[in-house]
């Protein structure tokens, strides 16, 4: 018998799918819909009533935290970026043709490897508004997020899933590998999502004349993406035990972004936008929190294979913990699986959520699946390519 909550967060998500214009009132009532069930049926896993309510959500803070603080600044450290003109460069050294459009993507794909995939989605998406003039296809948007995730799934610092596989001991080398697949996944959404693109706008020609780079906004940009790799660097080599305890990276982001306000102030315009999906995504993310998940399939490629396609609608995040807890997985398969499978709809990734906040109209999942069909068939394409090239080798 499949259990209630499954049902509820089922229902969450078909509303969200079909109701794109109410999305965050939908992922609110799933919520609190899953809460009030729990906190009088079936009880939490921290233990039944509103002492368990309390416990689970005193173990969730600091993820729910961490996200906050990396939407709202990275929304911020977009602005900044796309206002310090350095986009507008671009058409001196990007082809104005298609192949100019997955150029576009490379450098997402080579910015997440080092960088936080929100920051490396945000990023493109501001370098996209300015280069296409403000239309970028929704197949391309696609095409930007599974840019952001592919490019940080064979990183340790470039997606909270593989960092969260450095933090229980799991060394670097074996998640890079995920490259392989990641690599083929970017070849094969790539050039459909850029001949898209260059169909429906195509990227400038020239940038514009007298163009002057506003390099105090651009030192900022720096200066608060620093702070953020250093602080990852310095707590998961340094603190291990206490890097899910607080949100260290997103504070160092908030603090470095109100140290710099007299340097330069932000465009405040974007919070309450920013403010909104980082709700709907964190709404999605405690809904996910309180499923009754106790165990997974026996690790195998099959089941990698299929945590892909979960985490399109289920957070990566609580299945990492729990594939990390049962063990005996090929690390470089899991984490593009669930780095990269998220990619499949909108509100899969945390990536694809902030981006939505600077194009609304990515809110469409039909639309996200029938202009983004490329990236699903990236995921399979990659997969199956990882499979062939290195084989699964479980590292327990």
């Amino acid at each position: 018998m499949i259990p209630l909550e499954f049902i509820f967060f089922g229902l969450t998500l078909a509303g969200v799918a079909l109701f794109h214009k109410h999305t965050l009132l939908i992922a609110l009532l799933g919520l609190a819909t899953l809460v009030l069930y729990k906190l009088f049926g079936p009880g939490f896993a921290a233990g039944p009533g509103l002492g368990g309510l309390l416990s689970h959500f005193a173990h969730e803070w600091s993820t729910f935290a961490n996200l906050l603080c990396l939407l709202l600044g990275f929304a911020l450290l977009a602005r900044h970026f796309e206002e310090s003109r350095v986009p507008l460069l671009l058409p001196r050294y990007l082809p104005d043709n298609w192949t100019g459009c997955l150029a576009l993507l490379v450098i997402v794909f080579v910015i997440s490897s080092f960088l936080d995939n929100i920051a490396a989605a945000l990023i493109g998406g501001a370098m996209a508004h300015s280069l296409f003039r403000g239309r970028v296809h929704i197949g391309y948007l696609a095409a930007l997020v599974a840019a952001s995730n592919a490019g940080g799934s064979g990183s340790v610092i470039g997606d909270t899933t593989t960092t969260m596989m450095w933090i229980e001991g799991i060394a670097p080398f074996e998640v890079f590998h995920a490259y392989v697949a990641a690599t083929v996944a970017l070849v094969v959404f790539g050039i459909p999502a850029s001949f898209q693109q260059d169909r429906y706008s195509r990227i400038m020609k020239d940038p514009p004349s007298q163009l002057e780079v506003d390099w105090s906004r651009l030192g900022l940009v720096a200066f608060v993406l620093v702070c953020a790799v250093t602080t990852n660097v310095v707590v998961n080599n340094f603190f291990p035990e206490q890097a899910d305890a607080f949100p260290f990276i997103g504070v160092a982001v908030a603090l470095a972004l109100v140290v710099s306000i007299p340097w330069r102030s932000p465009d405040w315009s974007v919070v309450p936008g920013a403010f909104k999906s980082s709700l709907f995504l964190l709404s999605l993310v405690g809904c996910a929190s309180l499923m009754p998940v106790h165990a997974l399939p026996a690790a195998s490629w099959q089941s990698a294979f299929g945590l892909g396609f979960l985490s399109s609608v289920f957070d990566n995040i609580p299945l990492t913990a729990l594939a990390l807890r049962q063990g005996g997985y090929d690390w470089g398969f899991l984490a593009y699986a669930v780095g990269f499978g998220g990619s499949m709809l909108w509100f899969g990734s945390s990536a694809g959520v902030a981006l939505s906040s600077l194009y609304p109209e990515a809110k469409s999942t039909g639309r996200w699946l029938k202009h983004g069909w490329h990236v699903a068939l990236a995921y399979v394409i990659g997969f199956l390519a990882l499979l062939f090239i290195l084989g699964w080798h479980p590292q327990g």
